[in-house]
């Protein structure tokens, strides 16, 4: 009996998966539950297990786009493991020995060809050649002193005329000489092509439409991150002796967007058609760096959770996102995004948009630079903050007051996002 095995739904509004690489090959014994295909969806990239146990016949290649509830491959549930009471066949012999019925062939086509001489062909004798003019050996040959020259300049020699005697490239022809703008240096010239995932083919849709359906714009600021410095040095270790989780930057990023989208609410907002929607959660979208390319994983109801909660969430999305295992429902829904560009030393960007959403940050690396304070120049560990966002809903007051609460909330933590308790926020 042969089971037809077919796509399953990864998710609402998916109609469509590609099969991004099966991990079985024609004619394998596969087991139950066994993982014989990832296919990606336009939101992440699926495990597809076998239904039952047997062998599999394919019937999509990689690289397919094939439809959800389509047949992709057939199991033959009643074949038997070929894996169990294989027979020994080392001994089998590979070939005839000398003197066994059938011979050797290239023996037997060399006396056909000795027994049948009528049947070789006199070679037509090659007419004669014109005989082609010779160049003298100076001819496009460099002196010592020109084909230094020339080795400087990445030139070859063939590329010059020369106008010494008998066609000799001189030293004044080697420093006159100019390479082509169009002729290819001596490095390598190669190139490779590589189709483009589904789920790399929706991103770079959603980043275009994000571009021409939005009135983004981007709004800067920068904060001093010593008061952080200080907090994480003096509990970092406490933190994760009690938590098992690492006191990083995102807990205090994350906290102070949810107290900025509580105080300017237009941004954890979105359009719909011709209403805006405004949330009273913040569910907020962290983009993290997958093997397949950008994911963005939603912390759910972030204004419930406290520093270690924030933590163990990102830890926890970061893993399934970097092993592949992360779902669609878990990138769905998202009210507000940040995103991290500093892990990878990016100074300064303006990030886009994660539609349908309507405002993004971007935390930046953290560079020692001296800045004023209270008259004073003093060097402190500074960040850039970039906020883009959707002007049609978002005006350059609520913008900006946004970034600055941001910019507050990191600069005095302990007031702003501790309420004056770092032992009770910190669960101590």
């Amino acid at each position: 009996m042969a089971l037809k095995m077919k796509v399953p739904s990864p998710g609402e509004s998916i109609t469509e998966v590609e099969i991004a690489e099966w991990l079985v090959a024609d004619g394998d014994w596969v087991e139950k539950d066994q993982a014989i295909a990832e296919v990606d969806s336009d939101k992440a990239t699926l495990e597809l297990p076998a239904e039952a146990s047997g062998i599999i016949t394919l019937k999509a290649e990689e690289g397919d786009a094939v439809q959800v509830g389509e047949v992709v491959c057939l199991i033959d549930t009643e074949a038997a493991n070929p894996n169990e009471g294989a027979k020994d066949v080392k001994d089998a012999p590979d070939s005839y020995e000398d003197g066994d019925e059938g011979g050797n062939d290239k023996d037997v086509a060399k006396e056909m060809r000795e027994d049948n001489p009528d049947d070789k062909k006199k070679s037509p004798e090659k007419a004669p050649q014109p005989e082609q003019a010779k160049d003298t050996y100076a001819s496009g040959t460099a002196s010592p002193a020109a084909k230094k020259i020339l080795d400087e300049k990445g030139m070859d020699a063939a590329s010059v005329s020369g106008t010494g005697r008998d066609g000799r490239i001189t030293k004044h022809d080697a420093v006159n000489a100019k390479p082509s703008m169009g002729t290819p240096g001596p490095g390598s010239r190669s190139e490779s092509r590589s189709k483009l995932s589904m789920l790399r083919r929706k991103v770079a849709e959603r980043l275009v439409s994000a571009k021409n359906e939005t009135a983004m714009l981007t709004t800067f600021n920068e904060a001093d991150m010593k008061p952080i410095f200080d907090l994480r040095s003096e509990y970092k270790e406490a933190f994760k002796a009690k938590h098992g989780v690492s006191l990083g930057f995102m807990s205090f990023f994350t906290k102070a967007v949810v107290r900025a989208l509580g105080e300017y609410p237009a941004v954890n907002s979105m359009i719909d058609g011709k209403e805006m929607i405004t949330y009273d959660y913040k569910d907020i979208s962290i983009a993290v760096s997958g093997p397949k390319g950008l994911m963005v994983p939603v912390i759910r109801n972030a204004e419930n959770l406290s520093f270690r909660g924030v933590e163990q969430e990102v830890k926890r999305l970061a893993l399934r996102a970097r092993d592949g295992k992360i779902t669609v429902d878990e990138m769905t829904g998202g009210t507000f995004t940040i995103s991290n560009g500093g892990v990878f030393g990016s100074m300064l960007s303006t990030p886009i948009i994660n539609p349908p959403q309507s405002g993004i940050l971007g935390m930046h690396n953290i560079i020692e630079r001296p800045v004023a304070i209270d008259g004073q120049v003093v060097i402190r560990p500074m960040m850039y903050l970039a906020l883009s966002y959707d002007h049609r809903i978002i005006d350059g007051r609520e913008s900006v007051g946004f970034l600055v609460a941001i910019k507050e909330a990191l600069e005095d933590p302990i007031n702003l996002l501790m309420d004056g308790d770092v032992k009770k926020a910190l669960e101590l």
